[in-house]
């Protein structure tokens, strides 16, 4: 999984606590711990799909455009990550005469994509304000 789907994750769920202001990439970045470059491509891929709204200029940053009980972890993981779980290279290889060897990838890919399959439907069992939830209690048990 790449950290693309971490920040989106964080990112609305810190818009989501406010929802009627809006945050900088350089405020989101800060909040999420990295450098503003890639809160802004995250954030542009959240846009161009509707969940958040931008203005630029003084006074611009970004802002919730979506319903955080409408929005799952399942749906932000296929925008920022789909396939991810499958690693860049798989054992075995299809011309070599081993039973093993020559199957090895397709079955490989097989177990990949159905356990991608069933962390996604596990995903789609949470929503942005279900993370919102969960922050919020984690916050009330530290004090």
């Amino acid at each position: 999984m790449n950290s693309e789907f971490t920040i989106a994750v964080h990112s609305l769920t810190l818009l989501a606590y406010k929802p009627e202001h809006m945050a900088t990439s350089d405020m989101i970045a800060h909040n999420v711990c990295t450098h503003p470059a890639r809160v802004r491509k995250v954030m542009a891929l959240l846009r161009k799909q509707g969940y958040v709204g931008a203005k630029e200029g003084i006074g611009g940053g970004f802002i919730l455009k979506c319903e955080p009980d409408q929005v799952t972890l399942g749906e932000i993981y296929q925008l920022t990550s789909l396939g991810s779980v499958k690693p860049g290279w798989c054992s075995g290889d299809i011309e070599q005469e081993c039973m093993v060897a020559c199957n090895m990838a397709s079955v490989m890919e097989g177990i990949f994509m159905n356990a991608e399959r069933q962390m996604i439907e596990y995903f789609n069992q949470w929503t942005i304000l279900d993370v919102l939830i969960q922050v919020r209690k984690e916050q009330q048990s530290k004090t």
